[in-house]
């Protein structure tokens, strides 16, 4: 074993003695040692003497003091007698003995934490007896110590990702926690958008939040470390104070502030006004003036700088923010630049206009001719329109002048306007205009003609009417119209237009495009009731051929549309099977032999829903007047009544409806087709030396008035009227026709009566007839069938069986056999 160690130091008889020694029994003082790093550790080992074995008489005989270490290969320290220890590379200079076989560690490092053993190995031995000493652990501890931080300082860009590592050794482990700023609970808790995992801090995405003071703390029961990193955040500048709605008067001086912080810092502010930086504009370069910290100054206010402003402040990094304000400026009225001449088309409306300009609005704008003042009551036609314009309805000769416009509001005015002179000038006219229509096959080449006169010679163009078309088309220099090739978007109203500086004129045609499919339906209309929906629409062209229609309709929030076909010739169609109270979209398509159109646009409508409540229908009836101012008058013919007809009426009359009553009877009806557009009637139906009460209602088909005020008329001694022919005549006219009519149903009752009777008595007596023969049918059939059986029971020689089957026949069965002629 010393030689392995190369202990060249030891005799040669302890080579030899080797084999046969033991060791001596070693005991570790204490089976765990702590110890701090930097410090010294005593690893205890004693020696005790043998009671046994040894061959000198010496307290401590003669042996080897051995240390080693769990997870070395050799001893870190071996010591024979007087002569040097061996110690192994890693503990040089830094273990020892003491106090006989103890080990003393100083320096100590982490590395030096494990399992140690002590050996006392004696040379003078009887046995061979070896036993190994008692391990000791050795336990170092040690306060936190940084092996990895993030930079103290550290810059990322706004939106980006960071990642910040921090890791220490100590014994024990030490823990690592990530605090920001002056918060003491974890990171995690107080940064939602952070993650921390093995000491390690990710961020994601980098906020303007984000930035601070991040503090990595690490501890164990040894002690505590902290480092930190300021984290600043780079990115677009972020506006503070925005500028805000102004409004100043004319001659005052425009304050617009706008400040921004960012990280960079440097900072410049650009100032715009409607899209144009302020600096490029003519009227303002040389007025605006932009403050370090971003104010906008804007002296002595014109009405032209009324207008929207816009902050944009920038440090290079990124899209910069902007933030806009209105700054109105209000001022006097005042007109613009007045063309000097102003061109009126003869015979057509014309306006002379004045640029007004004004805020607060303008109130009102007067207006002279040739100097003196335009009074427009004195032209017929002419008015000044909301914008303070002359509009002329029809320009003519009195147009001719020189024409000056002062505005006015509340402010007041600026001025009179420079004059302008009104020249009256003939329009363009058409010298060549197309056809109301054209026809033409799809693919082919379609020119049509446009062309016009005037002074100053006018500018063609073409225009058409609704969308424009995706193909294309050509104006030709004379002014016509060229569609090559024909296609079917081509199809519609077309509009050519004759301009000059005097007028522009127009004129229409409409291009029908054959050999295509048709064309979408419009005006697509659906009145619904609870369980059904009429659908109507307005055809587009076929196409040239017959064209049918389909239906198309669907719930709203499905996507599963149903088609119904519309008969031949047919613009709407009647749906039914919906469900009440639901949503449904209808669209129409319209199809040829060409193939089909588009859809029509989707309309959308619900089905009413079942009622819950009865309806409360409140109804007013249209109401009229009786005649009024009735008089009567006896004369040679009779009784003549008068009257007024009634005012003027909402529902007009049909007639009128005369009534009386005799004796203050009851009231009954003489006549009651009196026309309307009388006022004086003979009365008939009279009887002479009565006295009677008449009076007159007004009508309206079979809307009645109330009567009117009635007349009392004395008949006695009237020759035209009859004498009361008899009895009768004291019953009144209802009554009796009451009574007449009560006997006649009555008498139609009992015959009535007596015809039921009959047809019921005739029906029993055909059914009992008819039971009878149905009981006479079926016994006939049951004795012919047993007579059967018992004949066949006789020819077979039973005749025992057929007596008893059919005692009703014992002749037919005797010692001899019937003959069959006997049995029929």
């Amino acid at each position: 074993h010393p030689c392995l160690l190369g202990l060249a130091f030891l005799p040669p008889w302890y080579y030899c003695n080797l084999c046969a020694f033991s060791s001596g029994t070693s005991q570790g003082v204490e089976a765990v040692v702590r110890a701090r790093v930097g410090g010294t550790a005593e690893l205890g080992c004693s020696l005790t003497p043998l009671s046994t074995g040894v061959t000198t008489p010496n307290l401590f005989p003669l042996h080897v003091v051995e240390w080693v270490r769990l997870g070395y290969n050799v001893p870190i320290l071996i010591k024979f007698g007087v002569y040097a220890p061996r110690v192994h590379p890693n503990y040089k200079g830094r273990v020892s003995l003491t106090r006989g076989a103890s080990l003393l560690v100083e320096g100590l490092s982490l590395e030096d934490e494990g399992w140690f053993e002590c050996r006392i190995l004696l040379l003078d031995c009887t046995t061979d007896e070896f036993r190994n000493g008692t391990w000791t652990f050795l336990s170092i501890t040690a306060p936190p110590v940084f092996i990895k931080t993030p930079p103290t300082f550290v810059e990322v860009l706004l939106g980006d990702s960071l990642t910040l590592s921090c890791g220490a050794h100590g014994n024990p482990r030490p823990t690592v926690i990530w605090h920001k700023d002056e918060h003491l609970q974890s990171l995690s808790l107080s940064l939602p958008l952070s993650q921390v995992l093995n000491g390690t801090l990710s961020l994601a995405p980098i906020t303007r939040e984000t930035s601070g003071m991040y503090k990595c703390h690490v501890s164990n029961s040894e002690g505590n470390l902290t480092h930190t990193t300021q984290l600043q955040v780079k990115g677009p500048p972020l506006i503070i104070i925005a500028p805000e709605d102004t409004t100043l008067n004319i001659s005052q001086d425009a304050v617009l502030q706008c400040q921004a912080e960012a990280y960079p810092s440097n900072l410049t502010y650009e100032w715009w006004k409607q899209g144009q930086n302020v600096y490029h504009i003519d009227y303002l370069k040389t007025r605006v003036k932009i403050l370090v910290d971003g104010t906008l100054l804007i002296p002595s206010l014109v009405p032209e700088d009324t207008g929207i402003y816009t902050c944009i402040p920038t440090n290079g990094l990124m899209t910069p923010p902007s933030a806009s304000a209105h700054l109105k400026v209000k001022y006097p009225a005042r007109v613009g630049r007045m063309p000097r001449e102003t061109y009126l088309p003869t015979g057509m409306r014309g306006v002379i206009f004045c640029p007004v300009q004004a805020e607060p609005p303008m109130l009102f704008v007067n207006w002279t001719k040739d100097g003196n003042n335009l009074n427009l009551d004195n032209v017929p036609g002419w008015k000044v329109n909301s914008e303070g314009s002359v509009f002329i309805a029809t320009a003519n000769d009195d147009a001719v002048g020189m024409y000056t416009c002062t505005a006015y509001n509340s402010y007041g005015t600026m001025g009179q306007s420079e004059p302008t002179k009104v020249i009256l000038q003939d329009p363009p006219s058409f010298s060549v205009s197309p056809r109301a229509e054209y026809l033409q096959e799809v693919g082919r080449e379609l020119v049509i003609p446009c062309e016009a006169d005037g002074d100053p010679s006018p500018n063609i163009t073409w225009s058409k009417v609704g969308p424009t078309p995706r193909s294309t088309y050509t104006v030709l220099s004379n002014g016509s119209l060229l569609l090559k090739p024909l296609r079917k978007d081509h199809q519609g109203g077309w509009e050519c237009l004759a301009t000059n500086r005097v007028a522009t004129v127009n004129t229409g045609t409409v291009v029908l495009v054959l050999g295509t499919s048709p064309h979408a339906a419009s005006f697509v209309s659906v009145s619904t009731g609870m369980n059904l929906a009429n659908v109507s629409w307005e055809p587009g062209f076929d196409g040239g051929y017959t064209q049918k229609f389909t239906i198309w309709l669907a719930s709203r929030g499905k996507h599963e549309w149903a088609s119904l076909p519309v008969p031949t010739s047919k613009s709407h169609l009647l749906v039914t099977g919906l469900l009440a109270g639901t949503s449904y979209q209808f669209s129409v398509l319209p199809q040829n032999k060409l193939g089909s159109g588009p859809f029509s646009e989707i309309t959308s409508v619900r089905t009413q829903a079942l009622p819950t409540d009865p309806p409360t229908v409140i109804t007013t009836l249209p109401t009229i007047d009786p005649p009024s101012f009735l008089s009567a008058n006896q004369t040679v013919l009779g009784i003549v009544l008068q009257w007024y007809a009634p005012e003027s009426q909402a529902t007009p009359l049909t007639g009128y409806v005369l009534q009386a009553r005799r004796n203050r009877g009851q009231w009954v009806i003489l006549n009651s087709a009196v026309k309307a557009n009388q006022s004086e009637l003979l009365v008939q139906g009279l009887l002479r030396d009565c006295i009677y009460d008449l009076r007159l209602v007004s009508r309206s088909n079979k809307l009645l008035s109330e009567p009117s005020e009635s007349v009392n008329v004395n008949t006695t001694g009237m020759e035209m009227y009859p004498v009361w022919p008899g009895f009768l005549e004291f019953v009144p006219e209802p009554l009796l026709a009451g009574v007449l009519g009560g006997v006649c149903f009555l008498f139609l009752a009992i015959i009535l009566s007596l015809v039921t009777a009959c047809v019921m008595s005739h029906r029993r007596a055909h059914r009992r007839r008819k039971r009878r023969d149905e009981t006479k049918k079926m016994l006939n059939k049951s004795i012919k069938c047993r007579f059967f059986k018992v004949a066949t029971l006789c020819l077979h020689g039973v005749p025992t069986y057929a007596e008893i089957l059919l005692p009703a026949f014992p002749s037919l069965c005797g010692p001899t056999h019937p003959k069959p002629s006997q049995l029929g």
